[in-house]
């Protein structure tokens, strides 16, 4: 049996692998890395369990957005399993009124118009505004986008809509957690999860620096030496 930690990362909404790709290759020198798919779900249960069903008796889980829900899902379902916690980029709150009509609208232009005329209006609110400049980048997040269909996104966000309050869990979490946050994540701010933190007894606040959500291809280094210290703990 390898001594080597089990590492399982989540990627969020409409994200695949590629949105850890840095992280997989430095993370795998210390541990053994999978990188989830969350295609054709429509549950964050659905997903938690996928990755209980794939992963050892005991092993580190690091979600980013809506695999930072599916995370704290699997705390929630198997807490005695999880041997580390890190979410990146998330909430914990359910369903905010008006939140299902909002993502209807995307739901709508993707089926309408097609993937890349989503990616057009969803991205560029997700990073830090200097990252619009990053033409390989973008382009990079552009075709990740188009790798998935108007069906994936659909169930995906009838999973994020059917979420529950993870509130009443944080002050159960008793592994080592990590709770990190690009400063400039306009959809996911600093203070929610400053909040989080600050909930959960085991947490250490990480704030990532000049990035906004998608801080795992923003700041790719310095999300991995945050994740690296997290799996020394």
């Amino acid at each position: 049996m390898s001594e080597r930690p089990a590492l399982f990362l989540l990627p969020g909404l409409l994200c695949d692998r590629s949105v850890w790709t840095y992280q997989e290759q430095a993370l795998s020198r210390d541990a053994d890395v999978t990188v989830a798919n969350f295609y054709g779900f429509d549950s964050l249960g659905g997903m938690a369990q996928s990755v209980l069903e794939q992963a050892p008796e005991r092993f580190a889980v690091a979600g980013h957005s809506m695999g930072g829900r599916v995370a704290l899902e699997i705390v929630r379902r198997a807490p005695e399993r999880v041997a580390r916690l890190a979410v990146l980029d998330t909430g914990t709150h359910p369903k905010r009124p008006g939140e299902a009509e909002k993502r209807q609208v995307l739901v709508d232009l993707a089926r309408r118009e097609g993937m890349e005329a989503l990616a057009r209006q969803w991205l560029p609110p997700m990073v830090h505004p200097d990252r619009l400049n990053d033409a390989p980048m973008m382009r990079a997040l552009t075709e990740m986008v188009c790798r998935a269909t108007p069906e994936i996104f659909e169930r995906q966000v009838r999973a994020l809509l059917g979420r529950p309050d993870f509130g009443p869990l944080l002050p159960t979490i008793k592994c080592p957690t990590l709770v990190a946050c690009g400063r400039q994540d306009a959809w996911s701010p600093l203070d929610q999860h400053e909040a989080i933190a600050a909930a959960i007894p085991s947490a250490t606040l990480a704030v990532i620096e000049d990035s906004g959500h998608m801080t795992t291809v923003e700041a790719p280094a310095a999300v991995t030496g945050f994740l690296q210290a997290w799996l020394r703990v």
